[in-house]
C-alpha cells in the first residue's frame, strides 16, 4: 500500500473546514481584536511595547518588552483597568497581569559597535593598570580589548 498525499487545498478553505485550524484562527482574530482595543486605551508611546497574551476568567495577561515599560504600565494599572472595563469585551475584567518578555533577537535593531582608535585603547589600558578596584579594572581591560576584536 502506498501513501497518496491529499490534494492541495486553498488556505482559506482549510481555515473554514479544519476544526483545529479554525479554532486557532478564531483565537488569533480574537487576540488581534483585543490588542486593538488595548491599544486604543494606551498612550501612543506604550503601544509597541505591550501585547495581549491571553484573556480568560477575568484576567488579562499582557506581554511587555522590558522592565521599564512594565513599571510604567503598573503605575497606570488602575486607570487602564477602569478604561478597559468600560468596553463591552472587557466588562468582566478583574485584574491585569504584566509579564516581561524581551523581543527575540530577529526583531531587535542591530546594536552599536564600539570602535576605538589604537591610542584610545592604549589610554584605556593604561588607566586600567592604575585602578585598584578589580571589577572596574577588568571592565576597562575588556573595553580596551574591544578594539582588537573588531579589526
Amino acid at each position: 500500500m502506498t501513501f497518496r498525499p491529499l490534494p492541495a487545498r486553498a488556505p482559506a478553505a482549510l481555515l473554514r473546514e479544519a476544526k483545529p485550524l479554525k479554532a486557532l484562527f478564531n483565537q488569533a482574530q480574537r487576540v488581534d481584536h483585543l490588542q486593538r482595543l488595548l491599544e486604543s486605551q494606551l498612550q501612543p508611546a506604550a503601544r509597541e511595547h505591550c501585547h495581549v497574551a491571553s484573556w480568560r476568567e477575568g484576567c488579562l495577561l499582557l506581554i511587555v518588552t522590558d522592565g521599564h515599560w512594565a513599571t510604567r504600565l503598573r503605575y497606570q494599572q488602575r486607570r487602564l483597568l477602569r478604561q478597559l472595563q468600560a468596553l463591552e469585551e472587557f466588562a468582566t475584567l478583574a485584574k491585569i497581569l504584566f509579564k516581561v518578555q524581551p523581543p527575540t533577537a530577529e526583531r531587535r535593531a542591530p546594536g552599536r559597535t564600539i570602535s576605538l582608535s589604537d591610542s584610545a585603547a592604549e589610554h584605556i589600558q593604561a588607566t586600567a593598570e592604575g585602578i585598584t578596584d578589580p571589577k572596574l579594572r577588568a571592565a576597562l581591560e575588556r573595553l580596551a580589548k574591544h578594539r582588537e576584536s573588531h579589526e
